[in-house]
């Protein structure tokens, strides 16, 4: 039986994640929150429910759920809303039939893994990520929460990758690299050495360009 379950947010990201969701073929979404958009009007294919608070007069309705919402650290702060709603909201996995999971591979709840990505032997991917379409996580790696691969890119083995970091469209990380928390990798970067917490880096070779503060925006 499909689980019934809600979306948060209603905007491009959210068009992917859901078509994620449709393709996995585990859930039937009953509607969409958003804080933006009115209650009654529709995305997508799907009616606007209302915001987060909506879950506390309609627990009974839905088994659970994902937050849509590409920034990493948006994306936590409304989970934290909606577990503070809702402490036994689960969120759920989507995972899309294109993607390939290898045997041991681990993957954290809220997690999204869209068509044609790849988290090889022994890789444990924390929860509330996303790895975008032909995003690639090598055998052994370990990403934190809520950490965004954009689409291709890609790790080699054994990286270690810090809560809320980002590792942008085509970047490259060669492995055994440790990038700290709160970083973005630029977009067609080559890492090659380690990378430290609330930094913007990029470049083959990648470099520190400046510092990053937690919650700066990187959309």
């Amino acid at each position: 039986m499909l689980q019934n379950i809600i979306v948060y947010g209603a905007g491009g990201h959210a068009k992917a994640v859901i078509d994620t969701l449709e393709k996995d073929a585990r859930y039937s979404i009953i509607g969409l929150l958003d804080d933006y958009k009115p209650a009654g009007s529709h995305y997508y294919g799907y009616e606007i429910l209302g915001d987060e608070t909506w879950l506390a007069a309609h627990k009974a309705k839905v088994s659970g759920g994902i937050v849509a919402v590409g920034d990493n650290w948006k994306r936590s702060q409304i989970t934290a809303s909606i577990r503070a709603i809702y402490p036994e909201f689960r969120f759920v996995t989507a995972i899309h039939p294109s993607a390939s999971l290898a045997r041991g591979a681990d993957i954290g709840a809220g997690t999204v893994i869209m068509a044609g990505a790849v988290v090889n032997s022994d890789a444990a991917i924390g929860e509330h990520c996303v790895l975008y379409t032909h995003a690639s996580v090598d055998h052994d790696c370990s990403v934190g929460s809520y950490v965004t691969f954009a689409p291709k890119a890609a790790t080699g083995g054994n990286v270690k990758i810090d809560d809320y970091s980002v590792i942008s469209m085509g970047a490259a990380v060669i492995h055994g690299i440790t990038i700290g928390e709160h970083t973005v990798i630029g977009a067609g970067s080559t890492v090659l050495s380690h990378i430290p917490s609330y930094a913007i880096a990029y470049g083959t070779p990648t470099k520190v360009i400046r510092n990053r503060q937690i919650g700066e925006s990187y959309l």
